[in-house]
């Protein structure tokens, strides 16, 4: 009994022990825990400062580099007056009304808005020589309506809302006073120091150009090269469907000092959060296809690529375009933007270009689809001649089936659409600008902002989701001051959109065909793509009296 009772109290003695050395353990684990979260503490909050100072020594170090910088932040009511041009005010009104151009200034401001520049001439002394100089080689003598009344405000520093219709030169609108931006701050002669030095911070984003598609971002990079890169400032081109890898090595090797970006959003922010993409020194921003960006569901990434570049209060210049001028772009504006001038060229509602004879075929079904569309092919002799025809089908796989089709049947023809690789896409949209295949079948990622010039017709082969997308489709014909004709077929699965495209054809004096009549024609109330019919006008479209600086 005496021996099981040792025994008995030996083993408690030992449990206890076990538990004291488990309590121990434990203890010296939490110790051990708290200990290195406060290190790991520490260290973020070291990681913090360390970040804070290599950023502030990289802003002194680009003061020192760039000491004409210091008037990028200035007001752009401080900026001279120097983008007026020759005509007087009343030239200018008269050329305004002819065109339906409205020019509107902000509601805070009292300024009268800068006169438009009606030739290229009127650039002299107002931008640099060489600038000029490439722009004369290149053989622009007229400016657009767009391009008239965007440089003058442009050039003074000024924020800008452009809105015109697709296809109206656009990029040389906001492209030529970017480049005299960056001129202005990095002379030619100092480029060529950059490009001859191996430093490897010789690419600095100044400018930024986004665009919605891949293919109008590479056409605007192309369009703007031209001009600048002859003069020593590379333009380079970020988008999707490629490595991103592969993009940044091109960059960091690329043959001349990168200022300007044009890219995708969702390439450039991507690129920016992964730290590739350094978009803080960007001061000049342009957004181009306002409307289509937000349409796509872009309005994040555009809001948080626009918080990475420069601040309003530190000088960013921002501009956008747009066809439209819907609650989101007002919105976007009032956002990010300095009491900006509002150029209108046209109507800030969408509407069909009038230079587009518009001709509808109502069909019984789908399946005459093919029979109305080599009937039409037959009838103008496609085979024979060059002229450039742009086939829009709805989905990929029905834009495949045509361009089978339209090829059994003995045409040259050609296919973009989003099952292609991108170097198939370009190598189509090549063939088809120099009429290798006059015919080109496409989804609607090529019915806006591609510059595809001399297109002969257009033929919705098959109807699109939205009347927007109509017209922007047959937006593709009738460019450059050029008449242009669009057939439709239109069947029963259509009816729906019946109401808004006889609205469309009657606005445009165009005939309406009998045969709609069987359909309804109730329009639709539009809504917010996210916020219904609940939303309020951010920033109210007011109308002001034009008045010159010479006027009464």
């Amino acid at each position: 009994m005496a021996t099981d009772e040792v025994t008995k109290r030996h083993r408690k003695h030992k449990t206890e022990d076990v538990v004291d050395l488990k309590e121990k353990k434990a203890k010296k684990e939490k110790k051990e825990k708290d200990r290195k979260r406060e290190e790991k503490k520490k260290d973020e909050k070291d990681e913090k400062r360390r970040k804070k100072e290599r950023k502030e020594k990289k802003e002194k170090e680009t003061k020192q580099e760039m000491p004409d910088e210091k008037h990028t932040v200035e007001e752009p009511e401080a900026v001279p007056s120097s983008g007026n041009s020759g005509v007087s005010a009343s030239e200018a009104r008269a050329f305004m009304e002819e065109n339906n151009i409205t020019i509107e200034m902000a509601e805070e401001s009292n300024d009268k808005p800068p006169r438009p520049m009606l030739s290229f001439d009127e650039l002299n002394g107002k931008i640099n020589p060489k600038l000029k100089e490439r722009l004369d080689m290149e053989g622009f003598s007229k400016p657009t309506l767009i391009q008239s009344c965007c440089w003058p405000v442009l050039l003074q520093g000024r924020d800008m809302v452009g809105v015109a219709e697709t296809g109206s030169g656009k990029t040389l609108a906001f492209g030529i006073p970017a480049l005299q931006y960056v001129m202005e701050q990095w002379p030619p002669s100092s480029t060529s120091s950059i490009k001859k030095s191996k430093s490897n911070n010789k690419n600095k984003i100044h400018v930024l150009v986004i665009a919605p598609t891949r293919e109008l971002a590479i056409q605007t990079r192309d369009n703007l090269a031209r001009v600048a890169e002859p003069l020593g400032y590379g333009v380079f081109c970020l988008y999707g469907g490629v490595s991103k890898g592969e993009q940044i090595r091109e960059l960091a090797s690329y043959a001349l000092p990168v200022h300007i970006i044009v890219g995708t959003p969702g390439r450039v922010l991507d690129l920016a959060r992964e730290e590739s993409l350094d978009l803080g020194h960007v001061s000049y921003l342009t957004l181009d296809e306002a409307d289509r960006m937000l349409d796509k569901g872009f309005e994040p990434d555009i809001r948080a690529i626009i918080g990475m570049t420069k601040t309003n209060e530190d000088g960013r210049r921002t501009n956008m375009f747009s066809a439209t001028w819907p609650p989101a772009v007002r919105g976007l504006a009032d956002t990010f933007m300095r009491v900006p001038v509002r150029v209108t060229v046209g109507s800030d509602v969408l509407s069909a270009n009038r230079r587009v004879s518009q001709t509808v075929q109502v069909l019984d079904d789908g399946r005459a689809k093919e029979r109305a569309l080599n009937t039409f092919l037959r009838t103008i002799q496609a085979q024979k001649t060059n002229e450039k025809i742009l086939i829009f089908a709805l989905y990929k796989k029905e834009a495949q089936r045509v361009e089978n089709t339209l090829r059994r049947w003995g045409y040259r023809v050609s296919g973009i659409h989003g099952d292609l690789s991108q170097h198939d896409r370009l190598a189509s949209l090549e063939a088809f600008k120099t009429a290798e295949t006059p015919l080109l079948v496409a989804t609607d990622v090529a019915a806006r902002g591609l510059d595809i010039p001399n297109v002969e017709y257009v033929i919705n082969y098959t109807f699109p989701l939205t009347i927007e997308d109509y017209i922007h489709r047959i937006g593709r014909t009738g460019r450059g001051g050029k008449s242009g004709k669009a057939i439709t077929f239109f069947t029963d699965e259509d009816k729906a959109h019946a109401g808004e495209l006889i609205r469309v054809l009657k606005d445009a004096n165009q005939p309406v065909p009998k045969e709609m009549d069987r359909f309804p024609t109730t329009i639709k109330r539009k809504t917010h793509s996210s916020y219904g019919d609940h939303y309020k006008e951010l920033v109210p479209g007011k109308a002001k009296k034009i008045t010159f600086d010479d006027d009464d």
